[in-house]
């Protein structure tokens, strides 16, 4: 007979399989997180609004600013978890089936994973990269710069969980500070075609001809 762990909560886990929209095939290990009575005050996480995406590339388009998104890999797994968890292993850990595991990381599910990432990213932004969060939307988050003709501007970069939007003259630079502390997906970094599901294209206001 397994015990419980003294002081954890016992819950259980499960993997699911999803098709993204551009038809990308994911796998993603989940945690029962229903089954835990964590306070309401340990879950709240914002995103960046639909609005506010949408003025910030009004914005990169009159101010002549590049745009640059990345994906943060496996964001979850990179900070410590404060709920106290514990399951069996399913099938799915083959010869380590039947054990008990204590989770110890952010695991998706556990209703507090969400503040807890978004906590410890918003850290990177305002102690490495210098930005501060706007006051209309909290996962806008800007920085006075200057363009080499002495032009004044603000760099932006808007957070959607581990999704992010660098605006900027060189949005590369951000996104590459970012991928010091956080490993970014391959392939993900560069000028969005498509983002939260949305094309993305950029056109020139110049006629032809």
């Amino acid at each position: 007979m397994i015990k419980r762990p003294l002081t954890y909560q016992k819950i259980t886990c499960h993997l699911i399989f999803d098709v993204k929209f551009d038809l990308r095939k994911k796998i993603r290990y989940l945690a029962g997180g229903h089954l835990t009575s964590i306070p309401s005050s340990m879950t709240y996480s914002s995103i960046v609004s639909w609005e506010s995406v949408r003025i910030a590339f009004l914005i990169a388009a009159l101010k002549e600013l590049e745009v640059w998104a990345a994906d943060i890999q496996n964001a979850y797994l990179i900070v410590s978890t404060k709920e106290k968890v514990w399951f069996i292993a399913g099938d799915e850990w083959g010869e380590h089936a039947g054990k008990p595991v204590i989770i110890m990381r952010t695991l998706c599910g556990l209703k507090s994973s969400g503040q807890a990432w978004r906590n410890f990213l918003v850290d990177v932004l305002k102690n490495t990269l210098g930005f501060t969060s706007s006051l209309a939307d909290p996962d806008v988050w800007y920085k006075a710069q200057v363009k080499p003709n002495g032009e004044k501007y603000y760099s932006y970069l808007l957070i959607y969980v581990d999704d992010v939007i660098s605006i900027d003259m060189e949005p590369r630079t951000n996104i590459e500070i970012i991928g010091k502390t956080f490993k970014i997906k391959p392939g993900c970094a560069g000028p969005p075609s498509v983002y939260l599901g949305a094309n993305i294209q950029k056109l020139s206001s110049r006629s032809g001809g």
